[in-house]
């Protein structure tokens, strides 16, 4: 059998969809679609139409060379998206090859996309007032900059004095797999006539050759106010912003509020604080004023994290907790088009269905599921006659793509996605290369367990597959969707079978499921994934002497564990992985929240590297140098650790050490994953099946 999953370089190529944008007038539906380039290093993102009819193919809409992304549509109609290529209007000597990322728009009538507006620093997370057309965006812009010009002022003389140096005045200084700084978020709101009458030739302000639309700065130095990803929204008549703000607190921590900036003046007032919540993820109905958001209650080593959805009044301040009770998570918020209630998704039992929440319900009664158990949903756009909602569905065994439900509730009907166009696939995806199916357990304190199996194709009885357990990242996460970083049927298509389970601490089994994990990392979390491996190696079709165990953040914080506690598995792989929590908890990017989290008991009972004595296992170590959320220092001391403790007089040791000096705590890379999965595929084909170890060519 022959596929993408039978070639690396064929599945890096395999188009990956996200997001999605719906014209006001129901009639064009756009996605985001990722393609790898000609050389197989980089990928390109481009926008695409799908009918949301279903009928008529997926056409594409851009083509820069640079890639285009956040699509959002005007109330004309008209197609606004970020995008850094080059501008054909641009005078000499602007717009080169390291130009920010502009704001760009496709009009409803046709023709060529134009810029419409530019910062220095790029502009990001473009929102649109559903009636009045304003638009609302964000700018990275140096912190004394008075405006755009002296914020290109100053641009230019960090470079000119090869400047690279941040002062930073607060926590956090860096953010997953980047630095922080110099330049900071602000909120820029369009002004005047705005985008209809630039787009007419009638207004705007003179740059770069043609009209653009003037924007003016909403926040302005508010030094760490604004979040380093911060989310926001625009009532439909374009009269009120609502975004996230931080409230410094002691200890160098702080927490996420919601605060209303009026458009016309930039006074600001909060909307909704409380040091036990954060508030993330707001989104104005279409009409009227009303905000929804997403509240997330603080964890401390005694109080798990919680979510629930709040909506308030700008104009008033008044607010509604939404379905209070409810035990699941909600996310990817919508406001049904007659504001009258809400569409989301939870995580629940492996799954991720859609589900309807009437706006003004406070009990758990107000929920309705809307999707079978078939699958994850997310990106969720209702139509604005209310008949259908729109989604991107995966599954463990199928990558995202576009469908439409009804909106009463039943089962998805697929709409002829850009994959399908591009030839990557029919709408049953790509063939897989075996067969998904689940495996159940009970723990030892009495509590269902459930995880996902793909089995290859062949197991049976008298072929039974080695088993490699996966274990998730998170800690609060649950296998239910399409991975492209971690896809078990590379694995399976090389004879393994993948077992993908939901210990303690996963999400969609209610808050008591989450709680037997909290500050218990090396308990019921690990009981749970000896529990569930059991059961899998107790199939006739999975062979018990063969394992390994796999797993990248706090999944490898688990293959640490695993590997310090048993001697179960033939081989252990751990990416980006926790190994001396007192160390982690000071060197991450937010220690303030793992200080808020982690308990000197926590610590002291569930640092891996405190078993470092009792491992036996050839250990797979990788790491990427640039991670900040896990730095490379967990790997540095856990290799060490590895290496003191195994090295034979010859010198040699069981375990290895694959670092990646470029990259993050994922492997974005198309190469470098190429080269990720070929040294794990090596290592356990080593020490799982016997044979010789082979590096990959890459690896010189």
């Amino acid at each position: 059998m022959t596929g993408p999953f039978h070639d690396l370089t064929a599945f890096t190529r395999l188009p990956r969809t996200s997001g999605l944008a719906l014209s006001p007038d129901g009639t064009r539906l756009v996605t985001a679609v990722s393609l790898l380039d000609q050389r197989g290093g980089g990928s390109t993102t481009s926008l695409w139409e799908v009918d949301p009819a279903g009928e008529r193919a997926a056409r594409r809409l851009t083509r820069g060379a640079r890639g285009e992304s956040s699509a959002v549509f005007t109330p004309a109609g008209d197609l606004l998206f970020t995008s850094s290529r080059p501008d054909p209007a641009a005078v000499e000597g602007e717009g080169g090859d390291d130009a920010p990322a502009a704001l760009w728009c496709l009009p409803a009538g046709g023709g060529e996309a134009r810029v419409v507006a530019t910062r220095p620093g790029g502009v990001d997370g473009v929102v649109v007032a559903r009636e009045a057309g304003t638009v609302l965006l964000g700018s990275p812009t140096l912190p004394s900059a008075t405006d755009a010009v002296d914020d290109a002022r100053l641009r230019a003389l960090r470079k000119d004095t090869r400047t690279t140096g941040v002062l930073h005045e607060a926590s956090p200084v860096r953010d997953w797999d980047h630095d922080l700084g110099p330049d900071r978020p602000r909120l820029l709101v369009s002004t005047g006539g705005g985008l209809e009458d630039v787009l007419a030739g009638t207004g705007g302000a003179a740059g770069s050759g043609a009209d653009r639309v003037v924007l003016r700065d909403l926040t302005g130095h508010v030094g760490g106010a604004l979040p380093d990803d911060p989310s926001w929204t625009l009532t439909a008549d374009g009269s009120t912003a609502v975004t996230q703000w931080n409230v410094a607190e002691p200890r160098a921590d702080h927490r996420v509020a919601l605060v209303a900036v009026d458009v016309a003046t930039g006074e600001r007032r909060t909307l909704l604080d409380d040091p036990d919540f954060d508030h993330t993820s707001p989104v104005a109905a279409p009409t009227g004023t009303r905000v929804a958001c997403v509240r997330w209650r603080r964890a401390t080593p005694s109080q798990s994290m919680d979510v629930d959805v709040v909506v308030v009044d700008p104009t008033t301040g008044e607010s509604t907790v939404l379905a209070a009770g409810w035990d699941r998570w909600p996310a990817s918020l919508a406001w049904a088009p007659d504001g009258a209630s809400l569409l989301l998704t939870a995580d629940d039992g492996g799954r991720c269905p859609v589900f309807r929440l009437g706006a003004d319900g406070a009990g758990a009664d107000a929920v309705k599921r809307l999707t079978p158990d078939d699958g994850a949903y997310s990106d969720v756009v209702p139509s604005p006659d209310g008949a259908w909602v729109y989604a991107l569905r995966s599954t463990v065994g199928s990558p995202p793509a576009p469908v439409r439900i009804p909106a009463a509730g039943g089962a998805p009907e697929p709409l002829r996605a850009p994959a399908h166009a591009l030839g990557a696939w029919e709408q049953a995806g790509p063939e897989l290369p075996g067969t998904l199916t689940e495996v159940t357990a009970t723990a030892e304190d009495g509590s269902p367990l459930r995880a996902w199996l793909a089995l290859p194709g062949g197991a049976g009885p008298d072929s039974p597959a080695p088993l490699l357990l996966w274990i998730y990242g998170g800690p609060l996460s649950s296998w239910n969707a399409w991975s492209w970083r971690w896809n078990p049927w590379l694995a399976a298509a090389r004879g393994y079978a993948v077992l993908l389970p939901d210990p303690a601490l996963s999400t969609g089994y209610g808050l008591d499921f989450v709680r037997r994990g909290l500050g218990r990392w090396g308990a019921e979390p690990y009981t749970d994934l000896m529990t569930i491996t059991d059961a899998a190696v107790a199939r006739e079709d999975v062979d018990a002497e063969r394992t390994a165990a796999m797993g990248g953040s706090f999944g490898g914080y688990m293959a640490n564990w695993v590997a310090g506690h048993t001697d179960r598995f033939r081989a252990v792989v751990t990416h980006a992985s926790l190994w001396a929590l007192d160390q982690f908890s000071g060197t991450t990017d937010f220690p303030a929240e793992w200080a808020r989290e982690m308990s000197a008991e926590m610590v002291r009972d569930n640092s891996p590297h405190d078993h470092a004595d009792a491992i036996t296992t050839p250990v797979l170590v990788i790491h990427g140098d640039d991670d900040d959320r896990v730095p490379v220092g967990e790997a540095l001391r856990l290799w060490y650790d590895l290496l003191s403790r195994s090295t034979a007089p010859d010198g040699r040791s069981p375990h290895r050490f694959l670092l990646f000096p470029d990259e993050g705590h994922w492997v974005l890379g198309a190469g470098n994953a190429r080269l990720w999965y070929a040294t794990v595929f090596a290592f356990l084909d080593q020490h799982v099946l016997g044979r010789p170890w082979t590096a990959p060519e890459e690896l010189g």
